[in-house]
């Protein structure tokens, strides 16, 4: 295997915290030297237009694109991502089939102002630029002003200090990988807001005929976030998600059982439906598959037509 290997990420300083981590359990694993595993900064379409909403210049893959196209050029060996913004099909020749444990799922209420969801007043501007977070806070609170945030953390932390929004919500994940959890106003537990497919967890990507790479990243995969993730992604899969469709999911394993809970919310919040199944861990993404016939039947072609345009 040629060294060094190239790791390919974004330029942010989450992702780079992220790639750095791979990076750091590779060299344990396997012996190697600081030089012998090193990280590629790649811009996404994603990052180079952060003033547009993502719906309106194409989703989730535009954190991707640029990325995936190095690793099957051989400009690089492997990818690192989080897997939340990962679109359910990956390009030919590609293959996700390493994931590290997940990190706290859940989603974290941020304000400088306000103690909590319930002390935004009446009319308060809420800001992001998840079409689910946005869907979800409207289910309880009609009145709040959605307005537009994107960017890094540090970024829209620095937009709350401007006054562009009352508050927002951001991944624990990332808070907690920036050693930033002080910043976290209310973190909200799944029952009270599900968070996003996979939220929380780092993949790793490569190219499916690297089997010299597959091996060594198989000492690095958490089997039980791999199976979790497997559920949640066949869900979305199922409905066809994008960034433009307000759904969440989130699944635990225990004793070989498999929890699932799933949720499709519409984009003005006025209405949303969930699902909960169990079942056996060997069958986590037919599980998620069937929870998400399931929740289209119940919900019938006016609700899905309602999140998907």
């Amino acid at each position: 295997m040629q060294r060094p290997i190239r790791i390919g990420t974004r330029g942010s300083k989450l992702a780079l915290i992220q790639a750095e981590t791979v990076a750091n359990r590779l060299r344990a694993h396997h012996g190697l030297g600081e030089e012998d595993v090193v990280l590629e900064i790649i811009q996404t379409t994603a990052d180079k237009f952060q003033d547009r909403q993502l719906m309106e210049i194409g989703g989730k893959g535009l954190f991707t694109k640029e990325i995936e196209e190095a690793l099957a050029e051989n400009r690089i060996d492997l990818a690192v991502h989080s897997m939340k913004d990962m679109p359910t099909v990956l390009p030919d020749g590609l293959i996700i089939d390493c994931v590290l444990e997940r990190e706290d799922p859940r989603d974290a209420f941020i304000s400088l102002k306000y103690g909590s969801i319930d002390e935004l007043p009446e009319g308060a501007r809420f800001g992001t630029s998840s079409l689910r977070r946005a869907a979800q806070m409207l289910i309880n609170r009609p009145d709040l002003e959605i307005v537009p945030f994107r960017g890094n953390v540090q970024t829209r932390m620095r937009k709350l200090a401007d006054e562009v929004a009352d508050g927002t919500l951001l991944a624990m994940a990332g808070l907690t990988r920036l050693d930033m959890l002080a910043t976290a106003t209310q973190p909200l537990s799944p029952e009270e807001m599900l968070p996003a497919i996979a939220q929380g967890i780092i993949g790793i990507e490569r190219r499916v005929d690297d089997e010299a790479l597959a091996d060594m990243l198989a000492p690095l995969n958490h089997e039980e976030t791999a199976i979790c993730m497997a559920a949640e992604r066949a869900f979305l899969k199922e409905l066809d998600g994008s960034c433009r469709t307000p759904i969440a999911g989130y699944a635990t394993l225990e004793d070989g059982v498999i929890h699932f809970r799933g949720e499709i919310v519409k984009p003005d919040g006025s209405e949303k439906l969930g699902c909960e199944s169990d079942g056996a861990a060997a069958e986590a993404a037919l599980l998620g598959a069937a929870a998400a016939r399931a929740l289209k039947e119940q919900a019938g072609p006016d609700f899905m037509a309602a999140i998907t345009h």
